[in-house]
C-alpha cells in the first residue's frame, strides 16, 4: 500500500481566483435571469447596472489571471491531450460507481485529467470568450460615430442575445457539471477542502514522487 503525503496544490491566487471566478458568473447568472424577467429581486434596471459591474470585475479579474498563468507557466496545464481520455470517460461513466482506481495520477504538475483538461481548454479559449464579447456587443449597441448615436441593427442584437443567452446556459450547465464532480473526490469533502486550504493528501509513490490515484474531479 502507497503511503500518502500532504502536498500543496493550489497557490493563493489560483484559489482567490477560482472562488472569485465563480461568485461572478454565478452573480452574472443572477441578475442576467432577472434582465430577462424571471424573477424580480433588484429590479429592472439596478439588475442591469450591477450586471454590468459585475462584467467589468470579471474582465479585470481574467486580465489578471491570464497574466498569472503565462508568467508562472500553469497555462500548460490546460493544453488538451489524447491520452487515458478514453478511460478517463469510462471511469465517470462507469467506474466510479463501482469504485474503481482512477486511471489517472494527480499531482502539484499536472493537476487535471484528460477530460478536465479538454473541458478547462473549451471553457477559457471559446466559451468565457463568446459570453463576453457578445455581452459587450450588447452592452454596447448604440455607440458614437462622425458625430451621431450608432446602432447594431436590430437583427444583429436579436443574434448577439440569442448568442450571449446561449453561452450563459452552457455556464450553467457547466457549473452544475462542476458541482457534482466536486463529490467525486476520496471523500464527498476533499475537492472543495483541497480548494479552500489549498492542500490535498495524494499517494507518494516509490523515490518521494507524490501522486494521486483517488478520485477526483
Amino acid at each position: 500500500m502507497k503511503n500518502k503525503k500532504i502536498v500543496l496544490i493550489y497557490s493563493g491566487f489560483e484559489r482567490f481566483w477560482h472562488w472569485a471566478q465563480a461568485g461572478l458568473i454565478l452573480f452574472l447568472a443572477f441578475t442576467g435571469f432577472e434582465i430577462h424577467s424571471s424573477y424580480s429581486f433588484l429590479g429592472f434596471r439596478d439588475a442591469i447596472r450591477y450586471h454590468n459591474i459585475a462584467a467589468y470585475l470579471l474582465i479585470v479579474l481574467i486580465v489578471f489571471a491570464v497574466f498569472w498563468h503565462l508568467t508562472t507557466g500553469e497555462w500548460r496545464q490546460y493544453i488538451p491531450t489524447s491520452r487515458n481520455i478514453v478511460a478517463q470517460l469510462e471511469y465517470y461513466v462507469f467506474g466510479i460507481f463501482r469504485n474503481a482506481p482512477h486511471p489517472t495520477k494527480k499531482t502539484a504538475l499536472i493537476k487535471l485529467n484528460p477530460l478536465q483538461k479538454l473541458t478547462y481548454f473549451g471553457l477559457k479559449v471559446f466559451l468565457l470568450p463568446a459570453t463576453l464579447i457578445s455581452g459587450l456587443l450588447y452592452m454596447f449597441y448604440r455607440h458614437p460615430g462622425a458625430g451621431t448615436i450608432e446602432s447594431l441593427t436590430i437583427r444583429s442584437l436579436g443574434s448577439i442575445a440569442i448568442a450571449h443567452t446561449i453561452c450563459a446556459f452552457a455556464l450553467a450547465a457547466f457549473l452544475i457539471t462542476h458541482l457534482y464532480l466536486i463529490t467525486t473526490g476520496e471523500t464527498v469533502t476533499a475537492n472543495l477542502k483541497a480548494m479552500l486550504t489549498g492542500f490535498e493528501e495524494l499517494e507518494e509513490e516509490e523515490g518521494g514522487r507524490n501522486s494521486g490515484s483517488g478520485r477526483h474531479a
